[in-house]
């Protein structure tokens, strides 16, 4: 089960992170933390492509416009990357830069979302007498 192993990877680096952090090493920490992030999203990569691939046959059996199906995709792929970024911040204890990075991704996902928005406001009026 690779849910045993992406278990075990973070298990093993939490500890060698405290490990290296009480001696004083804290930028190895860092490195550390970052190399994990790395490979446990290397591990579900395959995964999430799946993923992206059963919900694409989905969206094209079902006729939905491929424009806002691409949309909702590309802002949870932004949420999961936003979130990565941030935590690696806050793993360096820069909790303002997790912040900014945050924002940033709101922001941007917003920005994505407004077609999507736009498009059913105006079905809202359409339909409204």
């Amino acid at each position: 089960m690779e849910i045993m192993q992406i278990v075990g990877i973070g298990i093993v680096s939490t500890i060698l992170v405290v490990l290296l952090r009480q001696s004083n090493k804290s930028e190895f920490a860092l490195l550390v933390s970052l190399a994990t992030g790395i490979i446990i999203f290397s591990m579900i990569l395959g995964k999430l492509k799946y993923v992206v691939e059963t919900l694409s046959q989905l969206a094209r059996s079902t006729n939905i416009e491929f424009a806002y199906f691409s949309t909702i995709l590309k802002i949870i792929g932004i949420a999961y990357i936003v979130e990565f970024g941030a935590q690696i911040s806050r793993d360096a204890h820069e909790e303002a830069i997790a912040s900014k990075i945050e924002l940033g991704g709101k922001v941007i996902m917003m920005v994505l979302a407004m077609p999507i928005l736009l498009a059913l406001m105006d079905l809202i009026i359409k339909i409204l007498p």
